[in-house]
């Protein structure tokens, strides 16, 4: 087997797969960098990012497939789940070999598993736009802390600069220890470094005066629309996962 590493990019995914191409390699594995263990049955091969290579790639998926298709593609390698580079290296394959749209060829399981992880990402997306909790800072910076499942900060740029276009804003992945960052005039990627000695108690003291007011109020507002009798905490779970409720004010009566 002929393992391709790759940085952590989409870029440097796309051009792995042209290299398979490139190079004719048969059974091969696509790896990111950070998480190859190498062993002395495999043979390694390095890839350089090449934006020329990963152009070509993606204009030939685009020949054949519908624009929510090539979404699902990218969706899914933002899954992050063991073996995706796999499953979409199967699909591109199978894809350049039937030279025709086979974005609804569920009969093939590359197809149905990108469908499938494509929709979970779409669905994780729409929970952090709706449950992100922004605090404010003395300095004026609107910050929330999310943990994801999936790696889908990249996906709510559109909608929190086109809903909060007149604020600066910070959203934090604390999992994978990146943010994305709104200065009032474009979104970066940024990455933040914490010392040893942040505590709860300290980092109280970067808020604005009046932040422990407006997360009060909004309990109390809260509490106040929730109608006991009609408790249903299934459903709610349902809709609201436990696993979101560290960074909601409104779980913290």
């Amino acid at each position: 087997m002929i393992v391709l590493v790759y940085d952590e990019s989409f870029e440097g995914f796309l051009t792995a797969v042209f290299e398979v191409y490139e190079y004719k390699f048969e059974d091969v594995q696509i790896v990111k960098r950070s998480i190859w263990n190498g062993t002395v049955f495999e043979q390694y091969h390095n890839v350089d990012t090449n934006s020329e290579k990963a152009a070509r790639v993606w204009k030939g998926v685009q020949r054949y497939i519908s624009t929510e298709a090539m979404h699902a593609l990218y969706h899914t390698w933002l899954s992050e789940q063991p073996n995706v580079e796999s499953v979409l290296l199967q699909y591109l394959q199978y894809l350049f070999a039937k030279k025709t749209n086979i974005e609804t060829d569920y009969s093939h399981p590359a197809v149905l598993a990108v469908t499938k992880t494509a929709r979970k990402v779409h669905r994780e997306k729409h929970r952090m736009e709706a449950f992100v909790r922004f605090q404010l800072t003395k300095d004026g910076l609107f910050y929330a802390v999310v943990e994801p499942d999936f790696n889908v900060l990249s996906l709510l740029i559109n909608h929190f600069e086109k809903r909060y276009a007149d604020q600066h804003w910070l959203i934090y992945d604390a999992k994978r220890r990146y943010g994305i960052h709104y200065d009032l005039e474009k979104v970066n990627y940024v990455q933040l470094s914490f010392t040893d000695d942040v505590s709860s108690k300290n980092i109280q003291l970067v808020y604005d005066e009046m932040e422990q007011l407006y997360q009060t109020l909004w309990q109390k507002y809260f509490s106040s629309v929730n109608i006991k009798a009609r408790k249903n905490t299934k459903l709610h779970i349902q809709h609201m996962p436990k696993r979101y409720w560290k960074y909601l004010p409104e779980k913290h009566l």
